[in-house]
Parts: C-alpha cells; sequence; structure tokens
C-alpha cells in the first residue's frame, strides 16, 4: 500500500513538472536585419559610370584616328608629278605589258645604294625628280629597265652618257670581257638595248621587249 503511494505521488510530480515547461512561450528568435542584395545600391541609384563613359563630359577620339595626322599625298605618288609622268606606274605597265625577267628594285631599298653606285656611277649626282632602275635577279638573265626624270633638261644628255656606259660595260669589247659574263647575256646586251628621251625623261630598256617598251615610252609624250 506505501509502494502504491509513493508511486502515486512520482506521478503527480512529474506530471506537474511537463506541465510548468510546457506553459513557458520559447523565446522568439532575433528577426534577420534586411540586407541589400550584394552589388546592388540602395534607392536604385548607382555609383558606377557607365563602361567607356568619360567623366565630367570629356570625349574620347575614336580607336584609330590620331588626332592631326593626315596624308595630303596619295602613296606612290612622286611630288611633282601631277602635270607630267609617274615612272612608277609607267614601270608596272611594262611589266604588264610585255615578259621580263624577274627584276630587282636598286632605288627604293637603302641596303642596294651601294649596288646602284656601282651600276650606275655618276648617277646619283645628278639632280632628279624621279628616278628607277631595275636590274635582272639572275646575272644569266637579259633584262634591265632604268627610268629617271631629271630637274634640269641640262641633266639629260648625261643621263645618257650614264645609261651608255652600262651598256658599254656589259657588253666589253675584244681585250676585256663584259660584265654581262655569258656569251649569250652579252649579245643580248649588244643586240636589245635601247636608250630613249623624251623632254627631261629618259629610259633604258634592256631585252626582248625593248622595242616594244620604247614605243610605250614614245606614247607617253605623243
Amino acid at each position: 500500500m506505501k509502494k502504491k503511494f509513493l508511486a502515486l505521488v512520482l506521478a503527480l510530480t512529474l506530471a506537474l513538472s511537463l506541465a510548468a515547461c510546457g506553459g513557458k512561450d520559447a523565446p522568439a528568435q532575433d528577426a534577420a536585419p534586411d540586407v541589400p542584395e550584394a552589388g546592388a545600391p540602395e534607392n536604385g541609384e548607382s555609383d558606377t559610370p557607365e563602361a567607356g563613359a568619360p567623366e565630367d563630359g570629356e570625349t574620347t577620339p575614336p580607336s584609330g584616328s590620331a588626332p592631326g595626322e593626315n596624308c595630303p599625298n596619295e602613296p606612290g605618288a612622286p611630288e611633282g608629278t601631277e602635270a607630267g609622268v609617274d615612272l612608277t606606274a609607267f614601270y608596272n605597265t611594262l611589266r604588264e605589258e610585255n615578259t621580263w625577267p624577274e627584276l630587282m628594285d636598286l632605288t627604293t631599298d637603302a641596303n642596294m645604294k651601294e649596288l646602284l653606285d656601282s651600276y650606275y656611277p655618276g648617277l646619283a649626282e645628278i639632280s632628279t625628280k624621279q628616278c628607277g632602275v631595275y636590274i635582272a635577279a639572275i646575272s644569266a638573265a637579259v633584262g634591265e629597265i632604268a627610268l629617271v626624270e631629271v630637274e634640269n633638261a641640262g641633266d639629260v644628255q648625261a643621263v645618257e652618257e650614264i645609261f651608255q656606259a652600262r651598256v658599254d660595260y656589259q657588253v666589253g669589247d675584244d681585250t676585256n670581257p663584259g660584265g654581262a659574263w655569258y656569251p649569250e647575256t652579252i649579245e643580248g646586251w649588244k643586240t636589245k638595248s635601247r636608250i630613249v628621251s623624251s623632254g627631261n625623261y629618259v629610259m633604258l630598256a634592256v631585252g626582248n621587249p625593248a622595242d616594244a617598251a620604247v614605243e610605250s615610252f614614245e606614247a607617253l609624250f605623243a
């Protein structure tokens, strides 16, 4: 009987304890503060200027157009030839109209200046408006073109003499072999060399198309 009474008391005590615990309200969790999304400024305002937009209203020139750059003359057009003959263009025409051996330009490459002075001594000392000398890339080939516009008409004869000296050197004589060296090449220089002039312009043409080159040259001034 005593044991039943103790069991009852323990059961009542446990029930009262559970009721007391259940009656207490659980503490409310602290509400998380409102945090703006990363990178999103408040009030819709933007602190970062738009990409590429200069500050304080400054303007940036478009890419590739440096201020002050200008090309008054077209590339390849020699100065002072507006009313005359463009010898570079004429040379290109000669190459297109006829078959020439492969030619090297001795006048636009600074590394070729010594060779030009050796082949045409005295030419560099004459005042010219235009000057183009093109020699065969292979020594055994018969082909050469020289085109000159002198500043002064009195120098035309001097240029003709320089051109003739070039031919004479290539052909040689009975004592000295020609600079062309090979018998066939020497014969080509001897029979297929033409020197012609008009006004301040002088041309030397050597090779199979030499006569056709002379006709084209003379047609420029007809």
